[in-house]
């Protein structure tokens, strides 16, 4: 996966070779870019207006409903700053909704809706998908 399509710099006389091409963290980066262009490509295939992180929110919702958007944040790795933004997002595509706590009335609480649980269980074979296109280039026996 990392490197396809990539232009490795060749050795040339009387130049260093890039040093970057070693290196974890610039590995990292280029899969998550890449995996992210998967993940985006096989969305739009599908026919969903999806990013991983919202993706990321609607699994956690569909495992744990009801919970408040700083559990949700915690759940996903995500900003408890900016998670508002997703979940805006998310019910305006009318897939979850918030209530107020009873508990908390500061705090609110998320749930997939009707539709929110439908377009969960479509998504799910496209992730399983996108997954395998990750792994594909790592030989069988390593990928576990």
């Amino acid at each position: 996966m990392v490197g396809q399509g990539a232009a490795w710099p060749k050795q040339e006389k009387g130049r260093r070779s890039m040093d970057i091409y070693g290196m974890p963290g610039h590995l990292i980066r280029r899969l998550q870019q890449q995996s992210t262009q998967l993940f985006a490509a096989r969305m739009r295939e599908a026919g969903f207006d999806i990013t991983p992180v919202q993706f990321a929110a609607i699994d956690a919702l569909a495992a744990r409903p009801g919970i408040d958007q700083a559990t949700l944040a915690q759940l996903i790795a995500y900003d408890r700053a900016t998670i508002g933004g997703v979940i805006d997002r998310l019910e305006g595509k009318g897939l979850v909704e918030r209530t107020i706590s009873a508990a908390d009335r500061r705090a609110r609480e998320v749930r997939l809706t009707e539709e929110g649980e439908r377009v969960h269980r479509e998504l799910m074979p496209v992730v399983r998908l996108v997954q395998q296109d990750i792994m594909a280039p790592v030989p069988p026996q390593e990928q576990a």
